[in-house]
């Protein structure tokens, strides 16, 4: 570890988390104002859609960037703040899924079951949901013992496939400027090239 790097390790430590909780409630906070004061434009459950829905796929992003900044710094002790931002993007996942079943639909359910059906991107978005679940429900230190590490560790590769999904949902869902769907397609790109690069690689100590 570099001398900058180890210097810097004790300050960054205190503050991460604290940042991260920041990143994480205030977008939301400053949501719900908005639709209370009636500041989301002239289709507020879309804009909430669209939102929610990005801010799922940031912190997603952000959880994955969390291994190459491990092996880029050496500070172990991340692993921690990798789990945390993937629980943050499920819940922010699962903030989108209610904003469409309770604003949009209205717990209209055979409309939703004919929406699934009939709208490609809503299927695709629904599977990038469901394939969190299991990583959420098995995020604790707990579940890595149960399950052991090697079939941990197998059960959230699935993460690429939802992140995957989660991105053809937004671009299928997305009806003009394209630009941003394929700037977080470039991201994740960039995020899973960097992971086969290092695969088998010796770590950083």
């Amino acid at each position: 570890m570099s001398p900058w790097l180890a210097r810097a390790e004790a300050p960054v430590r205190r503050v991460l988390r604290p940042a991260l909780w920041l990143l994480v409630i205030v977008p939301a906070i400053v949501l719900v104002a908005q639709l209370l004061l009636d500041q989301l434009g002239a289709e507020p459950i879309e804009a909430l859609e669209h939102a929610s829905g990005e801010w799922a796929l940031r912190l997603l992003a952000a959880s994955l960037a969390v291994t190459p900044l491990m092996r880029l710094t050496g500070w172990g002790w991340m692993v921690a703040q990798r789990r945390f931002l993937g629980l943050a993007a499920f819940f922010w996942a699962m903030g989108h899924l209610s904003v469409y079943l309770v604003l949009d639909q209205f717990f209209d359910w055979p409309a939703i079951a004919e929406d699934i059906l009939k709208r490609l991107y809503i299927t695709v978005g629904m599977l990038a949901f469901l394939l969190l679940v299991p990583l959420a429900l098995t995020s604790t230190k707990s579940s890595i013992r149960k399950l052991g590490g090697k079939r941990w560790n197998q059960l959230h590769r699935l993460v690429y496939v939802s992140a995957v999904a989660g991105c053809v949902h937004f671009l299928w869902a997305v009806k003009k400027d394209l630009t941003a769907p394929l700037l977080y397609a470039g991201v994740f790109a960039l995020l899973f090239v960097l992971r086969v690069v290092w695969r088998g690689s010796p770590r950083r100590a």
